[in-house]
């Protein structure tokens, strides 16, 4: 069983221009979708605006510092970075299920319902979703 963990080591070894190469990145995404709302329209610049802007940034910082410690101790690091970026990728696409539900209980309560109660609920089903979605997975993979 894997346990959950807040390890903020990671943020010693990030230096403050890969923050910024994250916010550039943020930033460009954000003005991007807002050119599509403003072409297009609201619904689809949101869709646009959902692009996971800062994960890319996150990937290769991932990948480029688990080569970096493998590296510190004289080993080849490639292979561990590939597969510590591949599991934030896993965990990004969990993720992502949970927020197509959040979206959708929230395209379907906020017409109907007061907003912080229909963001609540859109809340609840994606932290629902989201972590069934990894207990399967856990379990899956125990089977397997």
């Amino acid at each position: 069983m894997m346990t959950i963990k807040v390890d903020p080591s990671g943020l010693k070894e990030t230096k403050w221009h890969e923050y910024a190469v994250r916010f550039i990145a943020g930033g460009i995404t954000t003005v991007v979708a807002g050119l599509i709302a403003r072409k297009w329209g609201p619904g689809i610049g949101g869709l646009f605006l959902a692009f996971p802007a800062i994960f890319p940034a996150s990937a290769t910082l991932i990948e480029k510092h688990q080569r970096q410690r493998k590296q510190k101790k004289g080993l080849h690091g490639e292979e561990r970075g590939t597969d510590a970026a591949a599991i934030d990728a896993l965990g990004a696409a969990m993720g992502s299920v949970g927020l197509v539900a959040f979206a959708g209980i929230g395209w379907w309560l906020i017409p109907g319902y007061a907003v912080p109660l229909a963001l609540g609920g859109a809340t609840i089903a994606w932290l629902l979703i989201s972590f069934s979605v990894w207990i399967i997975r856990q379990r899956r993979r125990r089977l397997f």
